[in-house]
């Protein structure tokens, strides 16, 4: 702690007033605390697009309010019911919770890969503005004698450049035949 005395009153600060500066993490530490983390969170399995398919429209009775409630209800109403449904009232308003919170989690998540996507997206436009810029600068360059050096590599990315703009040839199909094909 420390205490400034100007003929005036006491200013006091603290450590823990200013603050920290939080450390970048690489990709790579980043990509073993993800790891950690999916190894903690055991519901977490990967569905097949088919399988997500199914599991969405059938959820789709879970994101209206009223229903649920209404169904905690029923399931609360007698024994039958939450036997039938393998759960008691307090369960399925547990699992009502659960999802709302893990809601928050995915949100937050989807986020944060939104950022480091378009973070990546802005250094790929970097990468490619250099590469024009020094693919110019090397064509003004060749043109001089002293500039020999840089030819081998101008001529490379020239082959290169047009070589990815070029379209793919496409194969012709060969017709069927009407009838069977016999080996």
């Amino acid at each position: 702690m420390t205490n400034i005395n100007t003929n005036s009153p006491t200013i006091t600060t603290r450590a823990a007033d200013t603050p920290q500066l939080t450390p970048s993490l690489t990709p790579e530490a980043i990509v073993e605390q993800l790891r950690a983390i999916s190894g903690q969170v055991p519901e977490a399995v990967p569905l097949t697009p088919d399988q997500r398919q199914a599991v969405r429209n059938h959820a789709r009775t879970a994101k209206n309010g009223e229903i649920l409630q209404t169904t905690i209800s029923l399931v609360g109403t007698t024994d039958v019911i939450s036997n039938a449904v393998g759960s008691d009232a307090d369960g399925v308003r547990q699992l009502c919770d659960d999802s709302n919170r893990w809601a928050v989690v995915e949100d937050q998540l989807r986020a944060l890969l939104n950022g480091v996507s378009s973070a990546n997206l802005v250094r790929r436009q970097q990468l490619a503005a250099i590469a024009d810029t020094a693919y110019g600068v090397g064509l003004q360059l060749v043109r001089n004698p002293e500039h020999a050096a840089l030819v081998p590599h101008v001529l490379e990315i020239k082959r290169l450049r047009s070589f990815s703009r070029r379209k793919k040839a496409t194969t012709p199909q060969t017709p069927v035949p009407n009838g069977p094909v016999t080996p």
